[in-house]
C-alpha cells in the first residue's frame, strides 16, 4: 500500500479513537490535468486538520472551509470541482481539469483495522463501498485490479500491487529497497552469500538466502514484478537473469558498464534464451543522471522502472557500446 494512503488511514483511525469527527475523501474520477489520480485519499478532522491530498491545492482549502462552516455530511456524498474553466482555475485544476470526490463520514475503524492488518502481512485487499447505503466490505483482491467507481459502488485496492526482487544485499540494495517501498513495491532481497545476508535489516522487506534462480521460480513472477540484479557477481546475476528473462516481469535490469552488459548478453546467448528475451534486459541499469552515490544510483534505477511501468519512452539513457562506436567513426 502506498505509504501516503497508510498514513491517511492510520491518522484517521487515531482521530476517531480520540473522539473526533472524521471524514474520508476519495478521488473517484478526473478529467483533464487533475493533479491526483483516482483512489487518492484525504482524511479531514472536524476542526479542519487534514492529512493526505486530493488536489495538492485549493480543493483542500475549500473542503476545510465547508467543515468549519458546518457542512458536515453524515453519509457518503459526491462532490464535483472544476465544471467551468473559471472554477477549475480557482481550484488549481490546470487545463480545465475536473475532479469528482466521494466524501464519507468515518463512523467506525473496523474497515481501516482490517486493511492495515492485512496489508501489513503483504496481502492485497479490496474495499467495496456502496455510496448510497454506506455499506462496505473487505475482500482479497488480485494484482490486476485497480480503483473503480460505477456511479454507485466504489472499489478501492490497498496493498502491494507491485513486487520487486533485488539480487544482492549490498549498500545500493539497502537504499533501493527503502525507496521502492515508498513507491508501493513489496520488496524481496535475495543474497546467498554469508557475509551479506547477516547484515540485512531493512524493515518491511522479505529476505532469502536461496539461490536466485530458485527464488524467481518460487515467486512466480508476473507482469507486476521488477527484477534488479546488483551483485557485480556474474554467477549470481546471470543465474537470476536466465529465469527472469523468460518470465512476464515488466522490468529486468542488471548493474554493470556498457562493456559488461555486452559481455553478459553474449553469455546469455549461450543458453536457452531467444534474442527477443535477451533484448528485454535493461543495462546499463537506470537512467543517465550522472549518479555516483548509492542513493543517486537507486534513484536512477527507480526512475527507469517507473518509466517502464508507465510505458514512457526512455530518453535519458546512455548509448549502447555499439551506438557509441558508430558515433565515433
Amino acid at each position: 500500500m502506498d505509504s501516503l494512503d497508510r498514513q491517511v488511514l492510520e491518522q484517521a483511525r487515531d482521530w476517531l479513537n480520540g473522539r473526533r469527527k472524521v471524514w474520508i475523501v476519495t478521488v473517484i474520477e478526473t478529467w483533464g490535468s487533475a493533479p491526483r489520480p483516482p483512489g487518492a485519499l484525504l482524511a479531514m478532522r472536524d476542526d479542519g486538520l487534514v492529512v493526505g491530498s486530493v488536489s495538492g491545492g485549493c480543493v483542500e482549502d475549500d473542503l476545510i472551509e465547508r467543515v468549519r462552516t458546518g457542512e458536515r455530511v453524515d453519509r457518503p456524498s459526491l462532490i464535483v470541482y472544476g465544471i467551468s474553466k473559471d472554477e477549475a482555475a480557482r481550484f488549481g485544476l490546470p487545463c480545465g481539469g475536473t475532479l469528482r470526490l466521494v466524501q464519507e463520514p468515518l463512523l467506525d475503524v473496523g474497515w481501516i483495522d482490517q486493511i492495515l492488518d492485512r496489508t501489513a502481512k503483504h496481502s492485497l485487499v479490496r474495499r467495496t463501498l456502496d455510496v448510497g447505503s454506506g455499506r462496505w466490505s473487505i475482500e482479497t483482491a488480485s494484482r490486476d485490479e485497480v480503483f473503480s467507481f460505477d456511479g454507485q459502488v466504489m472499489r478501492s485496492v490497498f496493498g502491494p500491487r507491485w513486487r520487486m526482487l533485488i539480487i544482492g544485499a549490498g549498500q545500493l540494495s539497502r537504499v533501493l529497497a527503502q525507496m521502492a517501498q515508498v513507491l508501493d513495491f513489496e520488496v524481496t532481497c535475495c543474497d546467498p552469500r554469508e557475509e551479506y545476508h547477516l547484515t540485512w535489516d531493512i524493515p518491511g522487506t522479505h529476505f532469502t538466502k536461496e539461490m536466485p534462480d530458485d527464488v524467481v521460480l518460487s515467486m512466480q513472477l508476473d507482469a507486476h514484478c521488477a527484477v534488479v540484479a546488483v551483485t557485480h557477481d556474474p554467477k549470481l546475476d546471470d543465474m537470476v537473469l536466465l529465469e527472469a528473462l523468460k518470465s512476464p516481469a515488466f522490468y529486468i535490469g542488471a548493474l554493470g558498464s556498457r562493456g559488461n552488459t555486452a559481455a553478459r548478453k553474449d553469455r546469455l546467448a549461450l543458453f536457452d534464451l531467444t534474442p527477443q528475451e535477451i533484448d528485454r534486459l535493461h543495462g546499463p541499469i537506470g537512467l543517465d543522471i550522472g549518479s555516483k552515490t548509492p542513493a543517486e544510483i537507486a534513484i536512477s534505477i527507480l526512475a527507469e522502472i517507473i518509466a517502464v511501468r508507465n510505458d514512457v519512452k526512455l530518453l535519458q539513457k546512455k548509448p549502447s557500446k555499439k551506438a557509441s562506436s558508430a558515433c565515433a567513426t
